[in-house]
């Protein structure tokens, strides 16, 4: 049984296989179950590596030995193979989340806490000013001075995006008018349907005719993103300049009269 060249690339890829192991899984597949040396025919793989990636192939889930003599092999069922993986993945995932976020209590991370905030040339928060790259990290970066937000924190952008995020953006509203802070936002698009968003999340949201999307904080910080589409290599400028916060943030009140 021979596989096309492509598929077996691909496959590997998808699975995180070597070469020899895609091959000889590819090939149980396709036989149902097979003997050592039938796989090695099946497959093209040297009959002197066989018997290693099989045992190696076993070990990660995706053959099974066969009772009974001669010894033959199973391929394990494709779909049982990705939900298998996919659990893995989450598992690790949750191990790794939790393990970052016990850094957090160690004598270390106080340390680098200390160097950040009273090191030999501590860094002023109001000299301030980054280009800032990636969709994950901005918005990270963006939680993090909204959640630092004391007075007022304004919003724009368009309608269709904060309707893709529209839970994310209710909690966040939630959560500043339990603080008692200041919310203003304008959102470009439909008049109509900016109107009936606004009564949904019950907050006034102001409609505006200029595509663009940012952040103020406190007439203090600004955030703004250089393209109007949301891709994974967003890329965003912060600056910590009170005037021109102050400055952007009339303007803003300026077109939503």
């Amino acid at each position: 049984m021979l596989v096309k060249n492509d598929l077996v690339a691909k496959i590997k890829d998808y699975f995180e296989l070597n070469i020899y192991e895609t091959k000889v899984w590819l090939a149980l597949l396709g036989k149902g179950s097979a003997s050592a040396g039938e796989i090695a025919s099946l497959s093209g793989v040297p009959r002197s590596r066989t018997y290693d990636v099989l045992e190696s192939l076993e070990k990660k889930g995706f053959a099974i030995v066969k009772l009974g003599k001669p010894v033959k092999y199973l391929g394990v069922k494709p779909r049982v193979i990705l939900e298998k993986l996919k659990n893995n993945v989450r598992v690790e995932a949750e191990e790794r989340f939790q393990s970052l976020s016990n850094i957090k209590d160690t004598a270390e991370f106080l340390q680098l806490e200390d160097l950040y905030t009273v090191g030999i040339n501590p860094v002023k928060r109001e000299d301030l000013s980054a280009a800032i790259r990636g969709r994950s990290t901005i918005s990270n970066y963006l939680r993090e001075i909204i959640d630092a937000a004391e007075k007022e924190v304004i919003f724009s952008m368009s309608i269709k995006e904060m309707k893709m995020k529209e839970s994310l953006f209710s909690e966040t509203f939630n959560s500043l008018k339990k603080k008692g802070i200041k919310i203003q936002v304008a959102l470009s698009g439909d008049p109509e349907e900016v109107k009936k968003f606004s009564e949904s999340l019950k907050i006034k949201i102001s409609p505006i005719n200029v595509e663009s999307k940012f952040f103020i904080i406190d007439r203090k910080e600004v955030l703004f993103y250089l393209s109007k589409e949301s891709t994974k290599d967003d890329q965003a400028i912060w600056l910590n300049s009170e005037f021109f916060a102050e400055a952007f943030a009339s303007l803003f009140e300026l077109s939503i009269r």
